[in-house]
């Protein structure tokens, strides 16, 4: 009998201060548990629920019994970073040594002369700066001169913003990878973003025609492994960007989480004779409503993906394991500051031949996903992660 994986990554959805967060300036950050405080008894994530969530969270809220029908556990991120990339990384199999390189005073000023040496322009910016208001500040001048924005954030990153009309989508994609071939070694970053917009001075808009220029692993992931062994590995959303295409099969970009969740369902409707991982993204619970500290939305967003999450399982057949997680936090209540916190993240899971209620209790590594997936497609052992497959079947 074949199998299919179906792992789905609320982007940013923790649970939880992890010991180490006040490194981080993360001391006291709890996306979910969080949202439940803030909007009080009115909210609940029934169908999460039944896969164990509130067994997993902590909040001021006095949450009911229900009867978990799913396994349920938390996770540490042991790489020394809260990014993306790490996160999913760590999640296929690789635990990283150092962090990526950041940049909190802007990238340096010979980087940044190579750059516009390269694309044959200056460009603006180059400072650490939120991405809906950068264009705010520089999207008129911008415009005028044809200068790219170049900005960064705490998070190992290399954004480049730019008006899809005015300047171009192609244009801006290839000065992305411009950047990404020059930013190596040292200034090795884990990701160049394409940032495009749309409007006029007062009223501009990002577009879903982001891109992620993301490193390509060098160590071997569970999906190169997958994909090695013969079996289908779908990357649906920002995933094949963070992981360069490397070990995918076939890539689905998406407009947003509700565009991701049906492309989720329709992968599950395709005939299959080969094992199968579905790996999807949801990227709006970040940036959207994390980064822009919008609790209200990200409330929603968890609410959507809540009543989804039946349609999801009926569609599940006999053999068929869902599992459910996220990559970092981004606790939308906290002050300090709008980017990525240092948290545990969630990891639910749910088949019909898997037990029922079952902890898993707190897994020290996010590669323990990896190790559990390649247990159950019976391919060799990662070098990292340990693996809970016969703690649910």
């Amino acid at each position: 009998m074949k199998k299919r994986v179906v792992l789905i990554v609320l982007d940013s959805a923790g649970i939880g201060e992890l010991p180490d967060s006040a490194i981080y300036k993360d001391k006291g950050t709890n996306t979910i548990g969080h949202i439940f405080d803030f909007i009080g008894n009115s909210f609940s994530l029934p169908n999460m629920a039944k896969l164990g969530l509130y067994k997993i969270i902590n909040t001021k809220n006095v949450l009911p019994d229900v009867f978990v029908e799913g396994c349920y556990g938390k996770m540490m991120t042991k790489s020394p970073a809260k990014d993306t990339t790490a996160g999913h990384w760590e999640m296929a199999g690789i635990i990283l040594k150092r962090p990526f390189p950041v940049y909190p005073n802007g990238f340096p000023k010979e980087l940044i002369e190579r750059f516009e040496q390269k694309i044959g322009t200056r460009i603006v910016g180059n400072i650490v700066a939120s991405g809906t208001e950068i264009i705010k500040d520089l999207g008129k001048k911008h415009q005028e001169t044809g200068f790219p924005i170049v900005y960064t954030s705490a998070d190992s990153v290399f954004q480049i913003a730019a008006h899809e009309q005015t300047f171009g989508l192609v244009r801006l994609y290839e000065i992305c990878q411009i950047a990404r071939n020059i930013l190596v070694g040292d200034n090795a970053v884990g990701r160049v973003i394409a940032r495009p917009f749309i409007g006029q001075d007062g009223n501009y808009v990002r577009t879903s025609n982001r891109k992620d220029y993301s490193l390509t692993p060098l160590e071997t992931t569970i999906l190169d492994e997958l994909k090695s062994s013969g079996s289908d590995v779908v990357g649906i959303g920002k995933i094949p960007d963070i992981f360069n295409a490397k070990g995918i099969t076939k890539s689905v970009h998406t407009t947003g989480n509700f565009n991701g969740m049906d492309v989720t369902l329709d992968e599950l409707h395709q005939s299959f004779e080969k094992n199968k991982l579905i790996f999807t993204n949801l990227v709006d619970f970040d940036m959207l409503w994390g980064h822009r500290r919008n609790v209200e939305a990200y409330a929603k967003g968890l609410k959507d993906f809540d009543s989804f999450l039946p349609k999801l399982i009926e569609n599940l057949l006999e053999d068929d394991i869902l599992i459910i997680t996220a990559d970092h936090g981004c606790d939308p209540t906290y002050k300090l500051h709008t980017d990525h916190t240092r948290e545990y993240v969630p990891v639910l899971m749910y088949g019909k031949k898997l037990k029922k209620d079952i902890n898993i209790g707190v897994r020290d590594t996010l590669s323990d996903i990896a190790q559990t997936m390649a247990d159950i497609f019976g391919l060799p052992k990662m070098n990292n992660g340990t693996s809970f497959k016969d703690v649910l079947i």
